[in-house]
C-alpha cells in the first residue's frame, strides 16, 4: 500500500497544483492508452518540454532562410527642402554649372529617397548547406530528448492508472474480509455467552487486535482511494462535473512473457530515444565542423544596390559625373569574393567543434552503460515480479480451501476459533498482497518496457 500512496502523491507534486473538489454528475470509463494520451495533452510539463522542439525546428528554419538574400535592407529618409534659384539663366540641367547657386526659401518642397541592398551568396563551399544539416540534426536530438522525457510521464500516467485499480481492488477484498470478521466475531460471541471451554482468552485479544489493525488499514485505503480520485480528477480535467474511473475495476496482471535479456538489449541500442538524440548530436557535430572549415576557402556573392531620391523643386542633373542627391535615381550589381584572413580563429573554431563532437560521442558511451545497467535492474525486477504473482496466486488458493475447511470444521463442532481466525488473516493478507504485487509487475513490467525503449502504450490490458 506504501507503493500505491507514493506514486500518487509523487504525480500530485510534479502538478503542483491544489485540486478543487469535484461534484460529479456523470461517471466515464477510460481505457489506459486514452488515459496516458489525455493525460500527457493536458500536461503542462509536455508543453514546456515541446517548447524546445519549437526553438530547435525556428533555429533550422532561420538556417534554411540563409539560401535566399540572407541580407536585404531599405532604408528611406523624408524631409522638407527648400528650391533653388539661379542667377545665370543657366538651363535647370545645368544649375550645378553656376557658382552663386542659392536656395529658394520661399519654394519648400517634401524631399523623400530610398535605398535598397542586397547580398546573394552563390557559392561558399557548403558552409550554408552544413549549417543546415547542424540545426536540423539539433531540432532532430531536440525531438529524441523531448521523447525521452515524455516516456517518463507516461510511466507515471501508467503508475497512476494501475493505482486507480489497486485502490478499488483493495477496497473491495476488505469489505469481503469485513464481512468474514463480522461472521467470526459473532462465533466468538456466541462463544462467550455459552461458556465454551475451548475458547481461549488469548484468542479473544489477538481477534480484538487483528480487528482494531484492520479498521487502520480500511481508513488507509479509504484515504488512498480519494487521493487517487482526486488526482485523476485535475489529469483529466477538473472543470467538467464527471468522474473517471478505469476501464475495468478489476486489477489484472497485463499480458507478457519475459523474453530474453538479449531482445530487450537490442532494441535498447536501436530505438532508445537518448541514444538516438546523441547520434543526431554526432551528426550534428560534424556538419558544424565542415560548415566552420568553410571559412579557410573564399566565397562568392552577389550584390545588388538600388537607390532612388525625388524632390519636385529641385532639377535633375543631366552630367553622368554629378548627382544631386535630392533629386536622382541609380542601380548597380556585381560579383564579390569575401574571405576570412584570421585563420588562427578559425583554426581554434574547428577545434572547439571537433571537442564538441567527442563530449558527445562520450556522451553517448555514458549513456549507453547507463542504459545497460538500468535495463538489467528493469529485466531482473520484472522476472522477479511474475515470479512473485505466480507464486501468491497459487498461496491463494492454498489459503482458500484453508479457510473453507476451517470453516467447515467449526460448524460441525470440532474445530479451532484459532485456526480459523489465522486462516482468515493469512486469506486477506494474500489477497492484498497478490494484488500489491500484481501493479508492482505491471509496473515493472512498463519500466523494462521504457529501459528497452518499447512505447509505453504497447502495454494492453485484458
Amino acid at each position: 500500500m506504501k507503493s500505491l500512496i507514493s506514486s500518487a502523491i509523487v504525480f500530485f507534486l510534479m502538478l503542483a497544483v491544489s485540486v478543487p473538489q469535484i461534484f460529479a454528475q456523470d461517471t466515464l470509463r477510460i481505457s489506459l492508452q486514452d488515459f496516458i494520451e489525455r493525460g500527457l495533452d493536458r500536461s503542462g510539463q509536455v508543453d514546456y518540454l515541446s517548447n524546445a522542439v519549437d526553438l530547435a525546428e525556428n533555429r533550422t528554419q532561420q538556417a534554411k532562410d540563409q539560401r535566399i538574400l540572407p541580407r536585404i535592407n531599405l532604408d528611406t529618409q523624408h524631409g522638407l527642402v527648400p528650391g533653388v534659384v539661379s542667377e545665370t539663366g543657366r538651363p535647370p540641367n545645368e544649375f550645378y554649372l553656376d557658382p552663386n547657386l542659392s536656395n529658394d526659401w520661399e519654394n519648400w518642397a517634401i524631399f523623400t529617397r530610398a535605398e535598397i541592398s542586397a547580398v546573394q551568396p552563390i557559392y561558399t563551399w557548403g558552409a550554408i548547406k552544413n549549417a543546415i544539416n547542424a540545426t536540423q540534426s539539433a531540432a532532430n536530438a531536440a525531438e529524441f530528448r523531448f521523447e525521452a522525457e515524455k516516456s517518463e510521464i507516461e510511466l507515471q500516467l501508467l503508475d497512476l492508472y494501475f493505482s486507480y485499480q489497486l485502490a478499488l481492488e483493495t477496497e473491495r477484498i476488505l469489505k469481503e474480509a469485513d464481512d468474514q470478521l463480522r461472521r467470526v466475531e459473532r462465533q466468538v460471541n456466541d462463544m462467550k455467552e455459552e461458556g465454551d471451554p475451548d475458547l481461549d482468552q488469548s484468542d479473544v485479544f489477538k481477534f480484538d487486535i487483528f480487528r482494531a489493525e484492520f479498521q487502520v488499514q480500511r481508513v488507509e485505503v479509504e484515504q488512498s482511494l480519494d487521493n487517487v480520485k482526486r488526482v485523476w480528477a485535475y489529469v483529466l480535467d477538473p472543470t467538467q462535473n464527471t468522474v473517471y474511473q478505469p476501464e475495468s475495476l478489476y486489477l489484472d496482471a497485463v499480458p507478457f512473457e519475459l523474453e530474453p535479456y538479449s531482445y530487450y538489449e537490442s532494441i535498447a541500442m536501436d530505438e532508445r530515444p537518448e541514444l538516438r538524440g546523441a547520434d543526431a548530436g554526432i551528426s550534428a557535430a560534424n556538419s558544424q565542423i565542415n560548415a566552420v572549415k568553410s571559412q579557410f576557402y573564399p566565397s562568392l556573392f552577389l550584390g545588388l544596390r538600388g537607390s532612388f531620391a525625388n524632390t519636385p523643386n529641385r532639377p535633375r542633373q543631366s552630367n553622368p559625373f554629378i548627382i544631386n542627391n535630392t533629386n536622382y535615381s541609380s542601380a548597380a550589381f556585381g560579383f564579390s569574393f569575401r574571405q576570412h584572413l584570421n585563420f588562427l580563429t578559425t583554426q581554434t573554431k574547428v577545434d572547439r567543434a571537433r571537442i564538441e563532437r567527442k563530449r558527445v560521442e562520450n556522451l553517448k558511451n555514458a549513456l549507453t552503460d547507463g542504459i545497460v545497467l538500468e535495463l538489467n535492474d528493469t529485466y531482473r525486477k520484472a522476472a522477479i515480479a511474475q515470479t512473485r504473482v505466480i507464486q501468491l496466486e497459487e498461496v491463494l488458493s492454498i489459503s482458500k480451501n484453508w479457510v473453507r475447511q476451517e470453516q467447515l470444521d467449526y460448524d460441525f463442532g470440532f474445530g479451532d476459533v484459532k485456526d480459523l481466525l489465522d486462516s482468515v488473516q493469512k486469506e486477506l493478507e494474500t489477497r492484498v498482497e497478490l494484488k500489491q504485487n500484481t501493479f508492482e509487475l505491471n509496473k515493472r513490467v512498463a519500466e523494462l518496457y521504457k529501459a528497452a525503449g518499447i512505447p509505453v502504450q504497447q502495454i494492453s490490458i485484458n
